[in-house]
């Protein structure tokens, strides 16, 4: 039977893959429907975006999926026990790091960014994901220091919420030194001065 009406003019996947760039640099509130549809290209309409997407929200949804599931796995690495936690902490902030820094997408982090381009209460229900995610990343630092702890690495009085909050306020950070164009390699080196913490607190 044949097809009814016009064939989509535009790749779904890389439709998405587009307003992803274009949300991961403007932020949800500021990314217009108009903008969304420049971007995605081949001639879309408002009818057919929404019959693609159902809503900027919709799409907004898929895409922060589609971001954590790829770019925002770089810190999968603090909650991986088969690595020594110190090593888990470099590991999830150096490839934080080298991503945010990267050139094929929008710099920084869209998980952090998602909290600095404004409208966090009012839409904080698609938010959430992303709200989410910035606490897992903290919690998961805390698990590598208490793991550190318990292990006879660090010290029995380290204090791992503060330390966590450290190394979690330098990846947040990291975000607008990216933009603000400071190199991989000047942010790469703040990593190995920041991890002296650790060493500082040694339970050796």
């Amino acid at each position: 039977m044949a097809q009814m009406g016009r064939p989509r003019r535009f790749d779904r996947d890389e439709a998405v893959q587009q307003a992803l760039h274009l949300f991961w640099q403007h932020g949800y509130e500021a990314t217009s429907l108009a903008q969304l549809k420049a971007q995605i290209g081949g001639g879309i309409t408002a009818p057919s975006f929404y019959a693609a997407f159902g809503s900027k929200e919709a799409l907004f949804r898929e895409v922060v999926a589609c971001y954590l599931n790829s770019y925002g796995r770089v810190n999968d690495a603090l909650w991986d026990d088969s690595l020594p936690p110190r090593v888990a902490i470099e590991t999830s902030l150096r490839r934080s790091v080298k991503m945010q820094c990267e050139e094929q997408h929008p710099k920084g982090c869209m998980v952090a960014l998602a909290v600095m381009s404004g409208g966090a209460e009012e839409h904080s229900a698609v938010l959430k994901p992303l709200a989410d995610s910035r606490r897992r990343t903290l919690n998961g630092f805390i698990h590598c220091i208490k793991r550190g702890i318990a292990g006879g690495e660090l010290a029995w009085d380290t204090d791992a919420a503060a330390i966590a909050t450290l190394f979690d306020s330098f990846l947040l950070g990291v975000s607008t030194l990216a933009r603000d164009g400071v190199s991989h390699s000047v942010i790469d080196s703040a990593v190995t001065a920041l991890l002296a913490v650790w060493d500082a607190n040694s339970g050796a």
